[in-house]
């Protein structure tokens, strides 16, 4: 028994107190407005007992080919809403973000609280992507996939044979598999830049000799065969470039635009890059060409779209980590020879069972301390409450009772949510789902959003006979003025404009 209490040292209570922390930042309200859009495809798979390849969801794209990447992610999202409601989605979106930094931990090098206060810098600048929804899988296989190849670099351990497996489980989870290759195309440059460079100035990092980087290239091609393996076949290949060639990307959706950095929630990111760039040019360790890769391909995907800032974080903070206790350990260094500290005292003698039980309780109060944290967001009268705050709720319930005549024509942002809510007695406009209705639809939803000269004229092409949108804008305002429309509803955030009849 006394070995058991001993064996909670400070450190290992510093690793508890910090995944227990990561797990208290990401237990927060766990859906946004495409989750119910996921959710709606989850449950229609369970109860077909078939993949959806073409929609049914909208009135505009009704029947046409739909590349349902995210297929098994949804199955498992509905599954989880529907035994465990909101509490079932915060637990996906908590353990999964805890998990993908537990293999970024495993990256680190440095003393425990140096690593803990990069894991938390890193988590904050990750926490922008932080939702239950698919691409959430994707920050985690990211994740495994960079704890994978430093084992082959850093530790001399082969598991590559477990990528094209990864692969096929990513490939039919999220189309997020593009983050995937980004770090194999990053890891084979590094070590082709590494090993042209050791032989000029040899280094102290290890190096992945020329054969070994072939393999990791085999690897890379096998994967990229892997990807066959889902319902939507050679569609996989390509669908990401499709995805990223909408323009309305760039130009509407939040995050896929170049981040504000206005707002403090995005400082996290630059401090983690600042951060890392001053750290390697203060250890006087030469970067490791791999490193250097990861993070400046990242950097430059996450200046581009703001979802990318995620897996920036997750990695640089190995690198950071690498130079950082380098660093750390120069100063101190310096900082004993001219007497600034003591010597550190010894380490590894035993605990006091006093101690011990000391550090199990703090434990304990901290785990208490994430459970009434994570136990407000996901309660159901919380969700249902900040839904009716910031989404149309209340307008939906109306169009439940009166039930107006549609097609209806929706705001984008708000898709998702209708999609469960009102289908299939309504079929939607437009929702998050880009790739499904192209740049031509898109620009016609944004015509009607800003009201431009002629915009009625996209209500005639797709019979639209309501109109669901935000109260106080562009479209609000000037249907406000048409005789051929009558303000059927409207509340604080949402107004439902009805077509008279002729």
């Amino acid at each position: 028994m006394k070995q058991v209490v001993l064996w909670l040292s400070i450190r290992r209570l510093a690793v508890g107190v910090l995944f227990i922390a990561v797990f208290a930042m990401a237990a927060r309200a766990p859906a946004d407005t495409d989750t119910w859009w996921h959710l709606q495809a989850g449950r229609v798979t369970l109860e077909r007992g078939r993949i959806l390849q073409s929609d049914v969801f909208s009135h505009t794209r009704y029947g046409q080919p739909w590349v349902n990447h995210s297929w098994l992610s949804q199955v498992l999202l509905y599954l989880l809403f529907h035994y465990l409601r909101y509490y079932g989605l915060g637990l996906f979106q908590a353990l999964v973000v805890t998990l993908a930094f537990v293999f970024v931990y495993a990256q680190m090098e440095g003393d425990v609280f140096t690593r803990a206060f990069i894991v938390v810098l890193a988590a904050a600048a990750s926490a922008v992507i932080w939702i239950a929804r698919p691409q959430l899988i994707s920050f985690l296989l990211t994740a495994v996939l960079c704890y994978l190849l430093y084992l082959y670099k850093w530790r001399g351990v082969n598991r590559l044979w477990l990528i094209p497996p990864l692969f096929v489980l990513w490939v039919n989870l999220h189309a997020g598999y593009v983050l995937g290759f980004m770090v194999l195309a990053a890891f084979v440059a590094g070590e082709v830049f590494n090993n042209l460079l050791s032989r000029l100035a040899p280094g102290e990092d290890p190096v992945v000799p020329w054969r070994g980087v072939g393999l990791v290239v085999l690897v890379s091609i096998l994967s990229f065969l892997c990807l066959l393996l889902n319902p939507n076949t050679t569609r996989m290949w390509m669908y990401y470039l499709d995805t990223v060639r909408i323009g309305v990307l760039q130009d509407f959706i939040q995050e896929w635009r170049s981040p504000d950095f206005h707002p403090l929630y995005t400082h996290p990111f630059i401090w983690l890059l600042l951060a890392t760039l001053t750290a390697i040019g203060l250890s006087g360790r030469r970067v490791d060409g791999t490193d250097l890769a990861l993070v400046a391909g990242f950097a430059y995907a996450g200046l581009l779209a703001g979802r990318n800032m995620g897996p920036f974080a997750l990695v640089a903070a190995p690198v950071l980590s690498r130079h950082a206790a380098r660093a750390i350990e120069r100063w101190l260094k310096v900082a004993r020879e001219r007497g600034w500290f003591s010597p550190p005292l010894r380490t590894g003698r035993p605990l006091s069972t006093r101690l011990a039980l000391a550090n199990w309780l703090l434990l304990l109060l901290v785990l208490v301390a994430a459970g009434v944290k994570a136990a407000l967001p996901w309660r159901d009268e919380f969700n249902v409450e900040n839904e009716r705050r910031t989404l149309p709720a209340d307008a939906v319930e109306w169009i439940q009772r009166e039930q107006p005549p549609g097609p209806m024509f929706n705001s984008y942002n708000w898709g998702g949510y209708l999609i469960w809510h009102l289908w299939p007695a309504y079929r939607v406009f437009v929702d998050g789902r880009t790739d499904l209705y192209g740049d031509e639809l898109l620009e016609q939803y944004l015509d009607v959003r800003f009201a431009k000269p002629g915009f009625q004229e996209v209500f005639d092409q797709y019979g639209v006979n309501f109109v669901l949108t935000e109260a106080g804008g562009f479209t609000d305002n000037f249907l406000a003025l048409d005789d051929g429309w009558r303000r059927a509803y409207a509340d604080e955030i949402a107004v439902v404009y009805v077509r008279m009849n002729e």
